[in-house]
């Protein structure tokens, strides 16, 4: 059962991402599949992301957020917004250095588009740790300090990758 749920909507070219609860790398496949057919929209005009009712995000949701910034940015748009009231969470933007990316309110604000679930498919093992290897590179490109945090991880994870494309594609 999944402990998160992410929303997403759209008016007049700015799309709404909402997380909800405990947002976890099950959603993360799915999110970055929709989020690749967002940015490529002719009518793509920007994003923003709303945590108001987020009780928890893992890094590699963090390294999605990211990488939809950073492609937003690329695209000529203004930086996405990110509402974010849980303490916790903005600590967690401010420390990995999200503002670089990000402009971060913790206002409470109504926004204009309606919102609907995104059917999330539970990711096969492969896509997953594909999935954490690309968000975690993401996140150490923003800056030094992510880079040394997350080197061992994705080193590990460089190699797990490696091996199982050995063993996929020269079986014993």
């Amino acid at each position: 059962m999944q402990s998160g749920q992410i929303m997403v909507g759209t008016h007049e070219g700015v799309y709404i991402i909402k997380l909800i609860g405990d947002v976890r790398l099950d959603l993360c496949t799915t999110f970055d599949s929709f989020t690749e057919d967002m940015i490529g929209q002719d009518d793509f005009a920007g994003v923003a992301f709303d945590l108001h009712e987020a009780h928890g995000i893992d890094s590699t949701t963090l390294g999605l957020i990211a990488k939809i910034a950073i492609r937003t940015l690329e695209r000529g748009c203004q930086k996405p917004l990110v509402f974010c009231s849980d303490q916790g969470i903005r600590h967690l933007l401010d420390a990995m250095g999200f503002d670089a990316l990000v402009e971060i309110s913790d206002e409470q604000y109504e926004l204009a588009a309606q919102t609907t679930p995104l059917e999330c498919r539970i990711p096969s093992e492969h896509a997953a740790r594909e999935k954490v290897l690309e968000a975690h590179r993401v996140l150490m490109s923003m800056n030094e300090r992510n880079a040394e945090t997350f080197h061992d991880l994705v080193h590990t994870l460089e190699q797990e990758c490696e091996q199982l494309d050995n063993t996929s594609t020269h079986p014993q």
